[in-house]
């Protein structure tokens, strides 16, 4: 079975870095899911896939423990943002690109 190790990435809709520090271990859907005859649910036979995702506070962590359950597992590394230093001043800025006006 199949693991996929990443770091999850920050909540677009706030400010805060809450819950992006940790790793995730995720369990990859081994089973299709199928449309319930009865009243047409969308259900699978395999819970692992969207009922578990184990935190680990390190990436060597998480690898540990899928060595150690016998776990083929794939990492993806995060993706970090370049951040440009800005300052207030810059709008005022002599050699400017685009003038500055009201």
């Amino acid at each position: 079975m199949l693991v996929h190790i990443y770091q999850p990435a920050r909540n677009p809709m706030q400010s805060g870095v809450g819950k992006t520090k940790n790793w995730l271990l995720e369990f990859n859907q081994s089973e299709a899911k199928k449309i319930g005859a009865l009243a047409g649910y969308l259900g699978s036979g395999d819970t692992l896939s969207t009922q578990l995702k184990m935190s680990f506070e390190t990436k060597e962590d998480a690898i540990a423990f899928a060595v150690k359950k016998g776990l083929a597992y794939k990492v993806t590394e995060p993706h970090k943002r370049a951040r440009s230093p800005k300052a207030y001043s810059d709008n005022f800025a002599y050699g400017r690109k685009v003038n500055w006006t009201h």
